[in-house]
């Protein structure tokens, strides 16, 4: 498979910028919403003919050059018996919270075949029809244990945080269990299809770096290292994480996600050369008139020609989306993003 997209991420050269979007998989699509009227998004997600058809959804409306599984970072936990839920206006929710070593030992190793195997059933299914690489993805360490933690979504990471400093080695045993986990569910999706990974650590931009270094690194590592023998692109992304792109690099990311608050030439400075870069429009300015949208999608290529470079959001579609202006966003990057052949 020639694919630009997997080109960058190997630091290869080709001649047209790719282009994914986050949550491209539903959310703004009427093909999606259409589904949504007959089924939950649990229903969707655990039925791999559901699940396929809304992965391949955006690759049939925008023309990307990637797709990615539908799914969730939960899943895994879900399949697990964890007391998960995806609730509508809510997102995750944890029926019991972790507070004690006996919540921690409820999380058992992974086994893909069994506790998920619609997923595979799914990625199957797109590899028969897909002509772009599948990306599959798996929620970091960090992110999961926020959400077990707290019970759902947060502002403060108040209780993550109290048991990050009040029981150091409750956390590492925590933070091992979930990297167990994440690495498990990305080895299945490489070996039943995907061609790329991208490891979603969405809050992790709440730490410092000293904190960073300490209490995730190490885990996050973990899960890298364990699918290095894979040979797939491995993308690293978060949210508000600015200070911490040098650190997620060091994890063991080929690339790393960029969200909006950083330019995408002070990122550069920030990484190593040998790590690409993936983002980094704000997501809302897809919602302005087509003027403003294309004035900021120049500017995010201006600062990223290189062929190390993935043009992407800086976080996920927001369901108020015009899809035809996600649509026009891929033919602006593919026509301005490849006046000539990508080689450095």
């Amino acid at each position: 498979m020639s694919s630009p997209f997997l080109a960058a991420c190997r630091g290869e050269s080709h001649d047209v910028m790719p282009v994914w979007f986050m949550r491209q998989a539903g959310r703004a699509l009427p093909e999606y919403r259409a589904i949504r009227e007959k089924h939950s998004f649990e229903d969707v997600m655990t039925t791999p003919e559901l699940a396929a058809e809304v992965t391949l959804q955006p690759i049939r409306y925008y023309d990307v050059d990637a797709a990615i599984l539908f799914s969730d970072i939960m899943t895994p936990l879900i399949g697990l018996d964890m007391g998960v839920s995806i609730q509508p206006g809510k997102g995750p929710v944890i029926e019991q919270p972790i507070r004690s070593r006996e919540d921690v030992a409820r999380i058992r190793e992974l086994e893909p075949s069994n506790d998920i195997p619609y997923v595979m059933e799914t990625i199957e299914i797109l590899v028969k029809e897909l002509d772009v690489p599948l990306i599959g993805f798996a929620g970091a360490p960090f992110t999961l244990a926020s959400y077990l933690i707290e019970g759902g979504a947060s502002r403060s990471y108040a209780m993550t945080k109290s048991l990050m400093y009040a029981d150091e080695d409750l956390w590492h045993d925590l933070m091992s269990r979930l990297a167990n986990l994440s690495a498990a569910t990305l080895r299945a999706q490489v070996r039943a299809g995907a061609r790329a990974v991208q490891l979603f650590d969405s809050w992790v931009g709440n730490l410092s770096p000293f904190d960073y270094t300490r209490y995730v690194l190490p885990h996050s590592k973990k899960v890298f290292e364990s699918i290095e023998h894979l040979n797939v692109p491995r993308i690293h992304f978060g949210v508000g994480t600015g200070e911490l792109l040098q650190l997620m690099a060091a994890a063991g990311a080929d690339v790393v996600g960029v969200d909006w608050r950083v330019p995408l030439d002070a990122a550069r400075q920030r990484l190593p050369d040998q790590v690409g870069t993936q983002g980094n429009l704000d997501p809302a300015a897809a919602l302005g008139p087509w003027e403003s949208v294309e004035e900021q999608v120049r500017a995010v290529l201006r600062r990223a020609r290189t062929k190390r470079h993935i043009f992407n959001l800086g976080h996920g579609v927001l369901p108020q989306t015009p899809p035809d202006t996600l649509k026009r966003i891929v033919e602006l990057v593919h026509e301005e993003g490849s006046t000539g052949v990508f080689d450095r």
